[in-house]
């Protein structure tokens, strides 16, 4: 078979892009342009609100998507992962930079509380990690929040080709099952109109991104 007979790699691939990359302007335009008044119908989050518990945490976990995102896309000969990966760095640091801009907006400090215990008010057996019961270390935090450990982080960097593709793929898959149940945490918990629309869009946008993940991982034949 020639190269110009050779079947294109998913056809199906372009439909997924363009709803990942929708759903991440969504993210992005949810945060924006609902800036404008936002203290108009009510007080604004206090520093123990889930509202602003999940801005810090959520900025520490967009960070290190955009690293790993970023460092594949800078070394990966695959088309379709370098658009995700792409995607995944421009869409996050958008939203890094939204919740960042809420606590300002709020009046509160870019840090507080020890990370997830904003999430102490979920249900029996809806804690993330355990969070319901005693406040984590940071290093417990960091794990259920699906983080990459610097060992993990410093393969990613000295991989290439294939090995790199799949580790990166298994990393980020890790990483967003880690950011979904923050995203339902603050469903759960908040109250802030904004805050709850923008969860709902993160929690979307990562679900619809797994499974654009886990269908290169088949592709790719990694373990």
């Amino acid at each position: 078979m020639t190269d110009e007979e050779a079947p294109a790699p998913s056809r199906r691939w372009p439909v997924v892009v363009v709803a990942i990359v929708l759903i991440a302007a969504l993210a992005f335009a949810i945060g924006r342009f609902s800036t404008f008044g936002a203290q108009s119908q009510g007080s604004a989050p206090g520093t123990s609100s889930p509202e602003a518990g999940f801005s810090r945490d959520m900025q520490v976990h967009h960070a290190q998507a955009v690293e790993m995102a970023m460092e594949i896309y800078r070394k990966t000969a695959d088309p379709e992962l370098r658009v995700l990966s792409y995607d995944i760095a421009t869409g996050q640091a958008a939203q890094r930079g939204e919740m960042y801009d809420w606590l300002v907006k709020w009046g509160l400090p870019q840090s507080g509380e020890p990370m997830m215990t904003w999430m102490s008010g979920l249900g029996d057996g809806h804690a993330h990690g355990g969070a319901a019961d005693a406040p984590l270390s940071d290093e417990e935090a960091l794990e259920a929040m699906g983080m990459a450990s610097p060992d993990e982080l410093s393969a990613l960097r000295d991989a290439s080709g294939q090995e790199a593709d799949c580790l990166f793929l298994e990393l980020m898959i890790r990483h967003h099952e880690g950011a979904i149940p923050m995203a339902e945490a603050l469903l759960e918990l908040g109250t802030d109109p904004r805050a709850l629309e923008f969860a709902q869009a993160i929690k979307g946008g990562q679900t619809a991104e797994i499974d654009a993940m886990q269908s290169m991982r088949a592709r790719l034949g990694c373990d």
